[in-house]
């Protein structure tokens, strides 16, 4: 868990914006939250450190794959740097035209920085841990997907939920999600027809499922309906997880994906607005439960 914290805080600079604990099943499990100071749901990368339950997933096809922020174009020789410095190895590639900063989160999930020169976001300034405006993350870019059959996921993709495909290669697929800020956020899918099958449960070491954002509750409920009325019937009912609420639908490439809106109050519902993330927060439905996760969770130094 300290290591998850770490990464995201004082390596990537990242500010810890929420923390809490799972709210599905029995185990004690942090979730936490990163991103813009303020919590805009646009910036947000969860976290679910699995490390003490000893519960691990394994990474493979048929699932979410690689994390992906954005950053200034030009800013990768800056990432690539600091983060070789900070004894995380990284290198520039390239795929789809767009430069990015490979590197590997603590626990082996693959992480890219991705310069969009279409994100018109302001980066995320974090002076405490060095990182300037001028370099800053602007918040998430999207994900790749590993798949077995490409037609499958192309097909869900633009008309399940609906993306606009805006690149079909030999390096993949690329779908652009709909915004009001232009083409911001993309999901790749890369062709792995070899790669053995991973797993979809909730455990570490690989990614549980990607958010989109419906911007309010009549949006997700008629995206809801869209995608049952398609046949994609692996959609759950809405489920209040306090700052949002989510529905989740499986895609037919294996891939989790969370339907979610942000509540008015949002991260701010149960902390000062001005303080949020600074203090371990659970729901009114784990009053009283709290003595006994506290006790379960992994000791940490916030």
């Amino acid at each position: 868990m300290q290591e998850d914290y770490d990464f995201y805080t004082k390596t990537v600079g990242l500010y810890s914006v929420k923390r809490t604990a799972v709210f599905d099943g029995v185990l004690p499990v942090y979730h936490l939250y990163y991103g813009a100071k303020n919590g805009d749901a646009s910036t947000i990368i969860t976290t679910f450190p699995f490390k003490k339950p000893g519960v691990r997933g394994r990474r493979g096809s048929n699932q979410s794959k690689v994390v992906k922020q954005a950053i200034p174009v030009g800013a990768s020789d800056y990432w690539m740097n600091r983060l070789n410095e900070k004894g995380v190895k990284a290198e520039k590639t390239t795929r789809f035209g767009a430069d990015r900063v490979a590197f590997e989160h603590p626990c082996g999930l693959p992480n890219e920085l991705v310069g969009n020169p279409w994100d018109s976001r302001k980066p995320i300034a974090n002076p405490d841990q060095g990182v300037s405006a001028e370099h800053g993350i602007k918040g998430i870019y999207g994900g790749a997907i590993s798949v077995m059959d490409r037609t499958a996921m192309d097909g869900f993709l633009t008309i399940a939920l609906p993306m606009k495909k805006v690149a079909d290669n030999h390096e993949g697929l690329v779908f652009a999600v709909p915004t009001n800020n232009g083409a911001t956020s993309m999901v790749e899918v890369l062709h792995e027809p070899d790669r053995p099958q991973g797993t979809w449960t909730l455990a570490g070491g690989t990614i549980h499922h990607m958010a989109l954002n419906t911007g309010d509750e009549e949006n997700q409920m008629s995206l809801r309906a869209h995608i049952e009325g398609l046949g994609f019937t692996d959609i759950s009912e809405q489920k209040d997880r306090m700052y949002f609420k989510s529905c989740y639908v499986r895609s037919p490439g294996g891939a989790l994906f969370e339907l979610a809106w942000t509540v008015p109050e949002g991260c701010a519902r149960d902390e000062p607005a001005d303080a949020i993330g600074q203090t371990l927060v659970f729901p009114p439905w784990f009053a009283d439960r709290r003595a006994e996760m506290e006790e379960g969770l992994e000791p940490a130094n916030f």
